[in-house]
């Protein structure tokens, strides 16, 4: 069944995006005004907890899903990269091939395998758990404005999950990715300069998200069966926050039917009816680190360019 047997919220998704940025705006703002750290970190809990909204409807137009027409699909979701901070076609690439690439060994952070340093594994499983895979991804930034070729083709080959995503990496999305690296770097060094906010304030409210964003970013698949739809899990907080994040934390509902706009998947009925468990005590479960194994799930769709 595609997402033409639901409707997409398109005007709803739009006013979401309004209220999201416009709040944004106003707590980076807010970061060269209030008279202290502390402040500063609620203004940096504020914007996790509303950019992570903004990424609900980013994702949303990944899919397809933000708004019928393409173009808005497109534009709304470059808008959105730009509080990411990141650009919204590499995102794109990157979370689709997670659909191909999902519990494979080309994607399995809780596990090493034979050849592979554990080392390594751990530091990578607690860097995104901590946040440092939003800086990396933050600092991408830099590499897409000077030449974003170099993010595809200097291929990690220590690190197979980098080295899978970038083989799938479109070249037609190149200029796309230079174009917005280089906006995303005028907007936040113009909001530095023209409201006069300390860089390091500034940083530590954007990173804000990236420590929320970073840590939620495998707990929905750590422990899960090996398989790339079935392998996530459904969690929840909240009540308020999980409507807030858009149901982003159906996440297994979405797995198995990528195609359904965020206001459904709460309603599917398709074998997910497992009971929910906490975010975070899933979160809390992740910090028993990787562990060595012999299963090897091999990626049906390695090497496939993501159109």
């Amino acid at each position: 069944m595609t997402h033409t047997h639901f409707q997409i919220p398109g005007k709803l998704n739009l006013l979401l995006e309004i209220f999201v940025i416009s709040a944004l705006v106003v707590l980076l703002w807010a970061a060269g005004r209030v008279p202290n750290g502390w402040w500063v970190m609620l203004l940096a809990l504020g914007y996790g907890i509303l950019m992570n909204t903004g990424y609900a409807l980013l994702h949303e137009a990944e899919h397809n899903l933000f708004h019928r027409s393409k173009y808005v699909n497109e534009f709304a979701g470059v808008v959105l990269g730009l509080f990411f901070p990141a650009p919204f076609h590499l995102l794109r690439q990157g979370h689709l091939g997670h659909h191909m690439r999902n519990r494979s060994d080309d994607e399995a952070f809780d596990f090493y395998f034979e050849g592979e340093n554990p080392v390594w594994k751990h530091l990578q499983l607690y860097g995104i758990l901590t946040g440092l895979f939003w800086i990396v991804i933050a600092a991408s930034n830099i590499l897409g404005a000077i030449n974003p070729a170099w993010l595809g083709n200097k291929k990690l080959k220590f690190d197979r999950p980098t080295e899978a995503l970038q083989e799938t990496l479109n070249p037609k999305y190149l200029k796309w990715i230079q174009a917005e690296a280089i906006l995303v770097l005028a907007v936040h060094g113009s909001a530095i300069y023209f409201w006069q906010i300390a860089g390091l304030r500034y940083l530590a409210v954007l990173f804000g998200f990236g420590f929320i964003w970073s840590a939620l970013q495998y707990v929905h698949h750590f422990g899960t069966t090996r398989d790339v739809q079935k392998g996530a899990r459904n969690l929840k907080t909240f009540a308020w926050l999980d409507l807030l994040w858009l149901n982003h934390n159906w996440h297994l509902n979405h797995h198995v039917r990528p195609t359904v706009p965020w206001p459904y998947l709460p309603f599917l009925r398709e074998g997910t009816e497992s009971p929910r468990g906490s975010l975070v005590a899933a979160y809390l479960r992740m910090w028993r680190g990787p562990r060595f194994t012999t299963e090897r799930v091999q990626n049906r769709y390695a090497g496939r360019i993501i159109n």
